[in-house]
């Protein structure tokens, strides 16, 4: 109990001290559309559970939250009222009971594999997990996606112990949770199905033939059906004719494709089309990739293998992966030690993370956020090898303080954590967007600002909110352009992830940085700002002409 609240505590802290960050806007505006037009239209990228749940306390209309697209591709908010922070606020403690509700299956989960003791400590450090607290603190899928794909794994023994009707009922419950929590969970769900026709209360089965299909069959119904709910039990409709296929959905325009290869003549009732739409469209974006920055370099379309091996050992504490790599190293050593279902449940991070590898959306430790849970586990193994031996309980109990000390560096900013590798002031060379600066800082910005009435400001932020919904009154400061006073830019940037030209405001960096606002926005003084180069002032140009032609030259600003 003492932990939770802990924990509480600081979800409250990051709530109350982070502006919007850049995703929440289209997640909170999507749910609100969902709920009161039965539409599922805007941004169909990612399915509706933790959407829906966190626009429930915002159904009043006195809530309001309009996110327009740009023509880049990305979002900003058109409208929000009555103000930015009512409605981050109820749609982030709605998250909150997700945080609060891993925490409970991690510790249930820990004691029944080890002991009650074992559980203590793998809570303390989910406790002390800077991502554990951001990612449950902001209105967005990865922390749901986290709990379920967890809650899954530690159920799956459960129901391979006594496979009766009331689990298998409760298992196709968890998979449909699971389906709806993020298109990233499908490899889960299948994963979860092998595993449920192959094991038996004795072990694996290797005949098909009498593999569990009845009951895993009647799990993916019962989930199929929780999917169909969650999307209002809507049916679709798919009708290709004379190569041309259109998509109907209930309460939105139809999607048309012409010139289709296929020659034949459908007309199909979907139910639940919108999850297939959604599926579809982030293997493509998969396929095509996304901008990511990865120590120091840009790529346009990501795809950088070691991107998520190293956000990790940067990302997360030094202590738990210390611990970790402890308790993974015993385990293979003794494998037979380890308790009934371990491996089973060792398998989906090992899956989970395969497939993190060698996806295209390198943009933040979020994306493998599922895989965190996992290695307290064998931490809670590391203690429980270790708890015959005082000495070696207590260099443990030791190494817990020291992560939250670690962790009180960056408090309540945890989206910025880096631990001990990566110095503060140094981290915008290594990684970026959701790692560092996500958008979060605009309350700190206000708070200067505040304390500093009668400074010129200029700004360069990265996010999909207008600063001046949060009373921010900089100048804004466009790629290449040169000011003097006070300049302040996002990480994001800094290192260009996103910009037409990754350098623009790198003549920034000829000036020392005099503050960091919550470790995510860069404060320069400019007495007298260098002269674009001629390269620089070249791209400027090119753009100005760009610009001003973009019907002629197909550019899209």
């Amino acid at each position: 109990m003492g932990l939770g609240c802990i924990y509480l505590v600081q979800c409250i802290a990051f709530v109350r001290t982070q502006s919007l960050t850049f995703d929440e806007p289209v997640h909170i505006a999507e749910g609100l559309h969902a709920w009161r037009n039965h539409s599922f239209a805007m941004w169909n990228d990612h399915p509706p559970l933790a959407r829906l749940w966190c626009a429930l306390p915002l159904l009043n209309s006195r809530f309001q939250l309009e996110v327009t697209l740009q023509g880049n591709g990305g979002w900003q908010v058109a409208e929000i009222g009555p103000d930015p922070e009512s409605i981050t606020h109820r749609a982030r403690y709605m998250n909150v009971v997700f945080g609060l509700l891993l925490a409970c299956v991690l510790w249930t989960t820990t004691k029944q594999m080890f002991t009650a003791s074992a559980a203590n400590f793998a809570l303390a450090l989910f406790v002390f997990a800077p991502a554990f607290i951001t990612h449950f603190s902001v209105a967005t899928t990865d922390g749901v996606a986290t709990l379920l794909i967890f809650s899954v794994t530690a159920y799956l023994p459960l129901w391979r112990q006594r496979p009766n009707l009331i689990r298998t009922a409760a298992m196709g419950v968890l998979l449909g949770l699971l389906l709806l929590a993020k298109f990233s969970t499908p490899v889960m769900f299948l994963l979860t199905l092998l595993w449920m026709l192959s094991l038996n209360p004795d072990g694996p089965i290797a005949d098909p033939r009498h593999w569990n299909w009845r009951k895993t069959c009647s799990s993916a119904a019962i989930a199929f059906l929780i999917v169909w709910a969650g999307y209002f039990f809507h049916v679709s409709r798919l009708t290709l004719h004379e190569h041309r296929l259109v998509a109907t959905f209930p309460n939105r325009d139809p999607v048309v494709f012409n010139n289709v290869k296929s020659g034949l003549n459908l007309n199909l009732a979907i139910p639940a089309g919108e999850y297939f739409e959604g599926l579809r469209t982030v293997v493509r974006r998969n396929r095509l990739g996304q901008p990511s920055y990865f120590l120091g370099r840009v790529s346009p379309s990501g795809g950088f293998r070691l991107y998520y091996p190293t956000t990790i050992l940067l990302k997360w504490p030094a202590i738990t992966l210390i611990l970790f790599a402890v308790g993974l190293v015993l385990a293979l050593r003794s494998p037979r030690r380890a308790p009934s279902g371990f491996w089973v449940m060792a398998s989906f991070p090992l899956v989970y993370f395969v497939f993190a590898i060698f996806a295209r959306f390198d943009v933040g430790d979020r994306h493998v956020l599922p895989i965190y849970p996992f290695m307290l586990l064998f931490a809670g193994y590391t203690w429980e090898l270790a708890r015959p031996r005082r000495a070696l309980v207590a260099i443990l109990v030791l190494m817990v303080a020291l992560q939250f000390l670690d962790t009180l560096r960056y408090a309540p900013d945890y989206l910025s954590y880096f631990n001990i590798y990566a110095p503060s002031a140094q981290s915008y060379k290594l990684l970026s967007d959701s790692n560092l600066d996500w958008g979060q800082g605009l309350l700190a910005l206000r708070k200067y600002e505040q304390a500093h009435a009668g400074e010129s400001i200029s700004l360069a932020y990265f996010g999909s909110i207008d600063p001046s919904f949060y009373g921010i009154r900089a100048r804004p400061l466009a790629e290449n352009e040169l000011a003097e006073g006070t300049v302040v830019i996002s990480a994001t940037h800094l290192t260009g992830q996103y910009l037409k030209q990754s350098d623009s405001y790198h003549w920034l960096l000829s000036y020392p940085v005099t503050q960091i606002l919550d470790h995510s926005l860069y404060l320069f003084h400019v007495s007298a700002p260098h002269k674009l180069s001629e390269k620089a002032k070249l791209r400027k140009l090119e753009d100005g002409a760009l610009a001003s032609q973009p019907a002629a030259l197909g550019y899209n600003k």
